[in-house]
């Protein structure tokens, strides 16, 4: 405890009688002067102080803690998540600047201005000071989130799932031009040691590639996400891997590849089909190059079992070339779009006679490639509705238009427009579009 003296109108008074006398207010005060009263003229006065409590004892980090901090038990159980944002308080706080608008010469003001000497006097109110402060300080304790483009955010809005993190870190003069890596998988792993607890750390997948054909994955783990990232980029970048491509789109032939239980079926597609696959296979596709693909994933979808099944389905798939050589035939494509005629895709260097082919050797080019097996297709079972008498009855109310579409799609591609075959010899011979929205909308679309 601390002892001052208080001096007062060049009189010792007691300081506790003088608050009391001045707490009365001014009707107390109209009557001390009404009755001349005088303060006891005292030598000296013991006050008793106390400089030292609770909220100048502590940093304010403590003082933070004790009404911000969550128990772990807490923490695991949700509790954390709702827990007020610690503020810096002396954010905003200018020294010589407080409630009361002064001006400090030497501490807020320069003691000579010009020629003149700059006295201490007091400025009017500022009203919105207090507003101001606290604005500041919620801004600083808001959470600010990072509002991505929509082709940023991965799979998802919330999750780092699919999110383009740039090309590996250069090694030396060596730079990667051209590579662009992606996150796979971005979760939190425990660990249970006898010495530290339980050890948490963070554990990433990450593909990189060219988009050329050149591609590798990687897993690792840190202590914090970004470390985690870089390490697993730089990582996959020494695991580049090449795949081959089938005019640079799609694969060669489909295939079929399992790592533990996940097992996944890939069929190869034409131009123009895109990506339909599992959201991993597309994100790999895209590094790799391939741009059109059928991808059926079964079993297991443990993400790392998926990207390590396809990948080994891609580095088994063989070339055109070597499917002559190993059969000794002719490899020969049938397209649709070509009649199904017959195009010559690969020959080896030496043709068997039809007498070599054992009559038990597969001959099917799908179950080849599959290593022998057949692919169970499920049965397409027809809706429920088409076992009803009401489906029967709209069938005969639509019989005549059951073919419209693809007969005028047929007729815009062979004569530009809707005809009949008596059009040439009665040219008034034609379809007449009475609504003027469809007419405008066929003169938009066949322009």
């Amino acid at each position: 405890m601390a002892c001052k003296i208080m001096k007062c109108c060049g009189t010792i008074a007691r300081a506790p009688l003088i608050s009391r006398v001045l707490n009365k207010g001014p009707n107390f005060s109209h009557s001390i002067l009404q009755h001349n009263f005088k303060l006891p003229q005292v030598q000296n006065s013991l006050i008793n102080v106390r400089n030292v409590s609770f909220f100048n004892r502590y940093p304010a980090e403590r003082l933070w803690k004790s009404a911000t901090s969550v128990s772990n038990a807490g923490k695991k159980r949700g509790r954390g998540k709702s827990r007020r944002m610690i503020k810096n308080l002396n954010r905003g706080q200018i020294i010589g600047v407080g409630k009361v608008n002064m001006v400090w010469p030497g501490l807020n003001a320069p003691i000579v201005r010009g020629r003149e000497l700059v006295e201490q006097k007091q400025l009017p109110e500022n009203p919105e000071r207090e507003k101001q402060l606290f604005k500041l300080r919620d801004s600083i304790a808001k959470k600010r989130k990072v509002k991505l483009h929509p082709l940023e955010r991965g799979w998802t809005g919330g999750k780092p799932g699919g999110r383009k993190i740039g090309p590996p870190d250069p090694v030396g003069t060596e730079k990667f031009e051209g590579f662009e890596s992606v996150i796979l998988e971005y979760k939190l792993v425990t660990v249970m040691t006898g010495n530290m607890g339980r050890k948490r750390r963070v554990s990433a997948m990450v593909i990189t590639g060219n988009k050329n054909g050149l591609a590798g994955f990687a897993v690792s783990k840190a202590s914090e996400g970004k470390s985690a990232l870089r390490i697993a980029k730089n990582r996959a970048a020494m695991k580049l891997m090449f795949i081959n491509r089938y005019k640079e789109h799609t694969v060669f032939h489909d295939f079929f590849c399992q790592f533990g239980k996940t097992k996944i079926f890939v069929t190869k597609k034409g131009e123009g089909y895109g990506l339909r696959c599992h959201r991993a296979i597309k994100s790999c596709c895209e590094i790799i190059g391939i741009k059109d693909l059928h991808a059926k994933v079964e079993g297991s979808h443990n993400l790392q079992h998926i990207i390590k099944a396809f990948f080994i389905g891609l580095l088994q798939q063989k070339t055109h070339e070597q499917l002559a050589e190993e059969k000794k035939m002719h490899l020969v494509e049938f397209r649709d779009e070509n009649d199904d005629f017959p195009t010559v895709v690969a020959s080896p260097a030496q043709v068997r006679k039809a007498e070599e082919i054992k009559s038990d050797e597969i001959m099917d080019f799908t179950q080849y490639v599959m290593g022998g097996k057949v692919v169970l297709k499920k049965k397409k079972f027809p809706p429920f509705f088409h076992r009803l008498p009401s489906w029967t009855i709209r069938l005969r109310k639509t019989a005549y238009l059951r073919n419209k579409d693809e007969v005028r799609t047929r007729l815009y591609a062979e004569h530009g427009e809707l005809r009949s075959f008596y059009t040439d010899k009665y040219p008034e011979a034609k379809p007449k579009l009475w609504s003027k929205n469809l007419r405008k909308k066929e003169e938009i679309e066949f322009e």
